[in-house]
Protein backbone atom coordinates (compact mmCIF):
# COMPACT_ATOMS: atom_id res chain seq x y z
CA UNK A 1 0.00 0.00 0.00
CA UNK A 2 1.41 3.30 -0.95
CA UNK A 3 -0.82 5.53 1.26
CA UNK A 4 -3.79 5.31 3.02
CA UNK A 5 -6.11 6.35 0.08
CA UNK A 6 -4.55 3.88 -2.35
CA UNK A 7 -3.66 0.03 -2.67
CA UNK A 8 -2.54 -2.29 -5.19
CA UNK A 9 -5.02 -4.13 -7.17
CA UNK A 10 -2.49 -6.56 -8.89
CA UNK A 11 -0.16 -4.34 -10.31
CA UNK A 12 -2.07 -1.27 -10.87
CA UNK A 13 -2.57 1.69 -7.68
CA UNK A 14 -6.23 2.23 -7.17
CA UNK A 15 -8.74 3.63 -4.43
CA UNK A 16 -8.56 1.54 -1.06
CA UNK A 17 -12.55 1.98 -1.53
CA UNK A 18 -12.44 0.35 -4.80
CA UNK A 19 -10.45 -3.07 -4.18
CA UNK A 20 -13.16 -4.78 -2.66
CA UNK A 21 -15.69 -4.12 -5.42
CA UNK A 22 -12.44 -5.05 -8.13
CA UNK A 23 -11.87 -8.15 -6.43
CA UNK A 24 -15.54 -9.27 -6.61
CA UNK A 25 -16.03 -8.60 -10.10
CA UNK A 26 -12.98 -11.20 -10.57
CA UNK A 27 -14.26 -13.93 -8.76
CA UNK A 28 -18.16 -13.21 -9.98
CA UNK A 29 -16.42 -13.27 -13.81
CA UNK A 30 -14.94 -17.16 -12.36
CA UNK A 31 -16.83 -18.41 -9.85
CA UNK A 32 -18.70 -20.66 -12.67
CA UNK A 33 -14.95 -22.24 -13.38
CA UNK A 34 -12.87 -21.81 -10.71
CA UNK A 35 -12.70 -25.85 -9.69
CA UNK A 36 -11.73 -26.55 -12.90
CA UNK A 37 -9.24 -23.59 -13.84
CA UNK A 38 -7.38 -24.70 -10.20
CA UNK A 39 -7.42 -28.44 -11.31
CA UNK A 40 -5.86 -27.16 -14.45
CA UNK A 41 -3.39 -24.56 -12.86
CA UNK A 42 -2.06 -26.58 -10.04
CA UNK A 43 -2.22 -29.69 -11.96
CA UNK A 44 -4.10 -31.20 -8.95
CA UNK A 45 -1.50 -30.43 -6.45
CA UNK A 46 -4.20 -27.96 -4.92
CA UNK A 47 -5.38 -30.67 -3.21
CA UNK A 48 -2.65 -31.79 -1.78
CA UNK A 49 -1.72 -28.31 -0.24
CA UNK A 50 -5.51 -28.30 1.29
CA UNK A 51 -4.93 -31.82 2.27
CA UNK A 52 -1.42 -30.34 4.78
CA UNK A 53 -3.77 -27.22 5.68
CA UNK A 54 -6.10 -29.64 7.39
CA UNK A 55 -3.27 -31.69 8.71
CA UNK A 56 -2.12 -28.84 10.69
CA UNK A 57 -5.08 -27.77 11.54
CA UNK A 58 -5.60 -29.98 14.30
CA UNK A 59 -9.31 -30.02 14.19
CA UNK A 60 -11.09 -32.02 16.43
CA UNK A 61 -14.79 -33.47 16.53
CA UNK A 62 -16.74 -31.11 18.33
CA UNK A 63 -14.73 -28.10 17.58
CA UNK A 64 -16.18 -25.08 16.08
CA UNK A 65 -14.23 -24.05 12.40
CA UNK A 66 -14.59 -20.82 11.01
CA UNK A 67 -13.65 -20.83 6.83
CA UNK A 68 -12.60 -17.25 5.76
CA UNK A 69 -12.91 -17.13 2.03
CA UNK A 70 -13.61 -20.29 1.36
CA UNK A 71 -14.55 -20.50 -2.21
CA UNK A 72 -16.38 -23.87 -3.26
CA UNK A 73 -15.48 -25.43 -0.16
CA UNK A 74 -12.73 -27.76 -0.48
CA UNK A 75 -11.39 -26.76 3.49
CA UNK A 76 -14.75 -26.70 4.74
CA UNK A 77 -16.09 -29.93 3.57
CA UNK A 78 -13.38 -31.76 5.15
CA UNK A 79 -13.74 -29.84 8.43
CA UNK A 80 -17.28 -30.64 8.89
CA UNK A 81 -16.60 -34.17 8.47
CA UNK A 82 -13.81 -33.83 10.88
CA UNK A 83 -15.71 -32.27 13.73
CA UNK A 84 -18.61 -34.37 13.34
CA UNK A 85 -22.21 -33.55 14.49
CA UNK A 86 -21.39 -32.31 17.62
CA UNK A 87 -18.79 -29.40 16.03
CA UNK A 88 -19.86 -26.69 13.25
CA UNK A 89 -18.25 -25.49 10.41
CA UNK A 90 -18.72 -21.92 8.98
CA UNK A 91 -18.11 -21.58 5.56
CA UNK A 92 -18.07 -18.03 4.60
CA UNK A 93 -16.42 -15.82 1.75
CA UNK A 94 -16.89 -12.29 0.52
CA UNK A 95 -17.91 -13.15 -2.28
CA UNK A 96 -21.92 -14.05 -3.01
CA UNK A 97 -21.26 -16.09 -6.46
CA UNK A 98 -18.67 -17.94 -4.98
CA UNK A 99 -20.24 -18.85 -1.51
CA UNK A 100 -23.59 -20.29 -3.91
CA UNK A 101 -21.29 -21.84 -5.79
CA UNK A 102 -19.61 -23.76 -2.95
CA UNK A 103 -23.25 -24.41 -1.24
CA UNK A 104 -25.07 -25.55 -4.54
CA UNK A 105 -21.45 -28.31 -4.69
CA UNK A 106 -21.50 -29.20 -0.58
CA UNK A 107 -25.48 -29.85 -0.73
CA UNK A 108 -24.86 -32.18 -3.57
CA UNK A 109 -22.30 -34.46 -1.97
CA UNK A 110 -24.77 -34.46 0.85
CA UNK A 111 -22.67 -32.50 3.64
CA UNK A 112 -25.26 -30.77 5.35
CA UNK A 113 -26.10 -30.24 9.74
CA UNK A 114 -23.32 -29.09 10.96
CA UNK A 115 -21.96 -26.10 8.11
CA UNK A 116 -23.81 -22.23 8.17
CA UNK A 117 -23.03 -20.26 5.10
CA UNK A 118 -22.19 -16.55 5.69
CA UNK A 119 -20.90 -13.56 3.34
CA UNK A 120 -18.55 -12.19 5.32
CA UNK A 121 -15.92 -9.36 5.06
CA UNK A 122 -12.35 -10.93 7.08
CA UNK A 123 -11.40 -7.54 7.84
CA UNK A 124 -14.45 -7.50 10.13
CA UNK A 125 -15.88 -11.06 11.57
CA UNK A 126 -19.17 -10.92 12.26
CA UNK A 127 -18.56 -13.11 15.99
CA UNK A 128 -17.96 -12.51 19.16
CA UNK A 129 -14.83 -12.59 20.61
CA UNK A 130 -13.84 -16.22 21.66
CA UNK A 131 -15.79 -18.03 19.09
CA UNK A 132 -14.05 -20.56 17.36
CA UNK A 133 -11.06 -23.02 17.94
CA UNK A 134 -9.59 -22.69 14.29
CA UNK A 135 -10.16 -19.95 11.75
CA UNK A 136 -8.50 -20.65 8.02
CA UNK A 137 -8.18 -18.75 4.83
CA UNK A 138 -7.13 -20.23 1.58
CA UNK A 139 -5.96 -18.70 -0.83
CA UNK A 140 -8.24 -15.56 0.19
CA UNK A 141 -5.78 -12.94 1.94
CA UNK A 142 -4.01 -11.80 -0.61
CA UNK A 143 -7.01 -10.01 -1.78
CA UNK A 144 -7.90 -8.78 1.32
CA UNK A 145 -7.52 -4.86 1.36
CA UNK A 146 -6.26 -4.89 4.81
CA UNK A 147 -4.58 -7.87 5.52
CA UNK A 148 -3.07 -6.80 8.94
CA UNK A 149 -7.35 -6.06 10.24
CA UNK A 150 -8.01 -9.47 8.88
CA UNK A 151 -5.52 -11.01 10.82
CA UNK A 152 -6.17 -8.38 13.80
CA UNK A 153 -9.73 -10.30 13.62
CA UNK A 154 -8.86 -13.89 13.18
CA UNK A 155 -6.70 -13.49 16.53
CA UNK A 156 -10.10 -11.72 17.96
CA UNK A 157 -12.64 -14.34 17.61
CA UNK A 158 -10.13 -17.63 18.12
CA UNK A 159 -10.79 -19.04 21.60
CA UNK A 160 -7.63 -19.03 23.88
CA UNK A 161 -6.05 -22.68 22.96
CA UNK A 162 -7.50 -21.64 19.22
CA UNK A 163 -5.09 -21.74 16.14
CA UNK A 164 -5.10 -19.39 12.53
CA UNK A 165 -4.24 -21.22 9.68
CA UNK A 166 -3.40 -18.91 6.14
CA UNK A 167 -3.19 -21.01 2.95
CA UNK A 168 -1.58 -18.57 0.29
CA UNK A 169 0.57 -18.49 -2.88
CA UNK A 170 4.04 -17.28 -1.77
CA UNK A 171 7.14 -16.47 -3.14
CA UNK A 172 9.68 -19.39 -4.03
CA UNK A 173 12.53 -20.14 -2.34
CA UNK A 174 14.85 -20.76 -5.54
CA UNK A 175 16.21 -18.20 -8.13
CA UNK A 176 15.51 -21.31 -11.43
CA UNK A 177 12.01 -22.06 -9.67
CA UNK A 178 11.23 -18.18 -9.18
CA UNK A 179 11.90 -17.48 -12.86
CA UNK A 180 10.37 -20.47 -14.52
CA UNK A 181 7.14 -20.24 -12.52
CA UNK A 182 6.93 -16.15 -13.65
CA UNK A 183 7.03 -17.74 -17.08
CA UNK A 184 4.28 -19.88 -15.94
CA UNK A 185 2.41 -17.35 -14.54
CA UNK A 186 2.65 -14.16 -17.21
CA UNK A 187 2.22 -16.94 -19.94
CA UNK A 188 0.25 -19.69 -18.84
CA UNK A 189 -2.41 -18.56 -16.26
CA UNK A 190 -3.80 -16.12 -18.65
CA UNK A 191 -4.07 -18.30 -21.64
CA UNK A 192 -5.86 -20.90 -19.53
CA UNK A 193 -8.09 -18.42 -18.35
CA UNK A 194 -9.05 -16.97 -21.83
CA UNK A 195 -9.69 -20.41 -23.01
CA UNK A 196 -11.31 -22.15 -20.40
CA UNK A 197 -12.90 -19.41 -18.20
CA UNK A 198 -13.29 -16.70 -21.50
CA UNK A 199 -11.57 -14.03 -19.06
CA UNK A 200 -7.59 -13.89 -19.42
CA UNK A 201 -7.61 -10.70 -17.23
CA UNK A 202 -9.05 -12.19 -13.83
CA UNK A 203 -5.92 -15.10 -14.21
CA UNK A 204 -3.39 -11.88 -15.01
CA UNK A 205 -5.08 -9.62 -12.04
CA UNK A 206 -4.35 -13.56 -9.62
CA UNK A 207 -0.62 -13.89 -10.81
CA UNK A 208 -0.02 -10.05 -10.05
CA UNK A 209 -1.67 -10.23 -6.97
CA UNK A 210 0.63 -13.02 -5.86
CA UNK A 211 3.81 -11.36 -6.39
CA UNK A 212 2.15 -8.00 -4.21
CA UNK A 213 1.67 -10.23 -1.67
CA UNK A 214 4.10 -10.37 1.27
CA UNK A 215 6.87 -13.14 1.55
CA UNK A 216 6.81 -15.87 4.00
CA UNK A 217 9.12 -13.81 6.83
CA UNK A 218 6.98 -10.79 6.28
CA UNK A 219 3.69 -12.45 6.99
CA UNK A 220 5.00 -14.46 10.19
CA UNK A 221 5.70 -11.16 11.56
CA UNK A 222 2.26 -9.62 10.39
CA UNK A 223 0.48 -12.64 12.18
CA UNK A 224 3.09 -12.05 15.45
CA UNK A 225 1.48 -8.34 15.58
CA UNK A 226 -2.37 -9.84 15.41
CA UNK A 227 -1.49 -11.44 18.67
CA UNK A 228 -0.44 -14.82 17.78
CA UNK A 229 2.33 -16.71 18.91
CA UNK A 230 4.39 -19.63 18.22
CA UNK A 231 4.01 -18.57 14.11
CA UNK A 232 5.70 -20.63 11.81
CA UNK A 233 5.35 -21.55 8.44
CA UNK A 234 5.54 -24.76 6.11
CA UNK A 235 6.67 -24.00 2.53
CA UNK A 236 5.18 -26.16 0.03
CA UNK A 237 6.05 -26.91 -3.50
CA UNK A 238 9.33 -24.78 -3.46
CA UNK A 239 7.87 -21.96 -1.47
CA UNK A 240 5.08 -21.69 -4.36
CA UNK A 241 2.37 -22.09 -1.66
CA UNK A 242 3.00 -21.85 1.89
CA UNK A 243 1.15 -22.64 5.24
CA UNK A 244 1.56 -20.39 8.00
CA UNK A 245 -0.11 -21.34 11.21
CA UNK A 246 -0.36 -19.22 15.00
CA UNK A 247 -1.77 -19.83 18.08
CA UNK A 248 -4.31 -17.75 20.63
CA UNK A 249 -2.01 -18.57 23.67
Amino acid sequence: MSNDKTTHFGYQEVPVKEKAERVRAVFDSVASRYDLMNDLMSMGIHRLWKRRTIELAGARRGQRVLDLAAGTGDLAERFSRIVGPSGSVVMSDINQAMLEQGRARLVDAGVVGNLDYVLIDAEKIPFADDSFDCVTIGFGLRNVTHKQFALNEMFRVLRPGGRALVLEFSHPTAKPLAKAYDLYSFSVLPTLGRVVAGDPESYRYLAESIRMHPDQETLRAMMEQAGLERCEFFNLTGGIVAIHRGYKL
